[in-house]
């Protein structure tokens, strides 16, 4: 049987700088921008400029990839929750994950309005609104 190598801390604290597994809200804004991109934004359909992401892709797979979709798109609102939005925001943000859940259930024709209605995209615009106004130090240059 092969004995545990001890792993030293600074290599620990590394890792994680790289993973970004921080819970400062310029680490969380960094996080959700990924997750964000990965659902919404992750391809492209040749030949037109048109972006879609896991969320569309998932909404084809009848029932099951719509409630995947969302307890993503929930983990979101889990960060969101974290940084200490208000009930209100958290509550749009709900709504914005709950009806982008009723489009999915749609079977095959959900997948087009997830196209168009970008809930994770929507939610992480509450989510920049607050970081920008109650943490400055986390805002980035758009591109």
């Amino acid at each position: 049987m092969a004995k545990p190598n001890p792993v030293d801390p600074a290599t620990l604290d590394r890792i994680a700088a790289a993973l970004q597994v921080g819970t400062d809200p310029a680490s969380v804004r960094r996080r959700v921008e990924a997750i964000e991109r990965v659902l919404e934004r992750a391809f492209t359909i040749p030949g037109t400029q048109q972006q879609f992401g896991l969320d569309a892709l998932l909404s084809l797979m009848p029932v099951g990839g719509s409630f995947i979709a969302a307890a993503m798109g929930s983990y979101i609102l889990w960060e969101a929750r974290n940084l200490g939005l208000s009930r209100l925001q958290m509550a749009r943000m709900a709504g914005n994950v709950g009806f982008d859940w009723l489009l999915g259930l749609i079977p095959v024709v959900g997948a087009v309005p997830d196209l168009f209605f970008r809930s994770n995209s929507r939610n992480l615009k509450i989510i920049r609104r607050h970081l920008d106004k109650h943490h400055p130090a986390t805002v980035t240059i758009q591109g």
